[in-house]
């Protein structure tokens, strides 16, 4: 294990949240679906990534995650320094306390919010705290880009040789690794 279990799951709900904007890259920029655009498609999120605490279940609720989605994609591709600086600035706004808390079918983990506290804030400071460990740790690296050639999705890379490259949004790894072998298969085909 890299980073505590709690880090570990606040870092793969920000993977997945991040995820949900377009990652398919076309020659303008991001294209393909965007699976966060509807209180439905939000309560979705929040039930397969486990959040608890209060919910608007409002459109503005949407808007307000999609921010807090693109700010957390702007950390996650930044460097040491100004990863540092916005996660700072996101738990400063946020007012952020931790503290150890125990609920549901959870353990002793940490919250630095209230529960009523507004679910995009709630979503960000808990990826924050998560990337203090990262920032703290000298572990930024782990935070990489899907290196299939289409795809701007991001990646944690929780193994332990820092081997991971493709994200799980697709079939990038899987694409990346047929096509390697067609290669490796045609090359040999043509020797004499």
């Amino acid at each position: 294990m890299v980073f505590s279990h709690d880090t570990e799951i606040a870092l793969l709900s920000a993977v997945n949240l991040i995820n949900t904007a377009p990652t398919t890259v076309a020659e303008d920029g991001p294209s393909g679906p965007d699976t966060l655009e509807t209180v439905s498609e939000l309560d979705a999120f929040i039930l397969q990534e486990q959040f608890t605490g209060s919910r608007e279940h409002s459109l503005a609720e949407v808007d307000a995650v999609r921010e807090m989605r693109t700010e957390l994609r702007n950390i996650f591709t930044a460097d040491e320094d100004g990863a540092a600086s916005m996660v700072n600035n996101l738990l400063a706004r946020a007012h952020a306390l931790p503290q150890l808390v125990k609920h549901d079918q959870w353990d002793w983990h940490l919250h630095a919010t209230a529960p009523a506290a507004p679910l995009a804030q709630r979503m960000g400071v808990e990826a924050a705290m998560a990337l203090v460990d990262v920032i703290r740790g000298k572990e930024l690296a782990r935070l990489k880009v899907c290196a299939a050639p289409n795809c701007s999705a991001v990646v944690i890379d929780l193994s332990k040789n820092r081997s991971r490259r493709y994200c799980e949004t697709g079939n990038c790894g899987n694409r990346a690794h047929v096509a390697a072998y067609r290669r490796r298969k045609s090359s040999t085909e043509k020797l004499p």
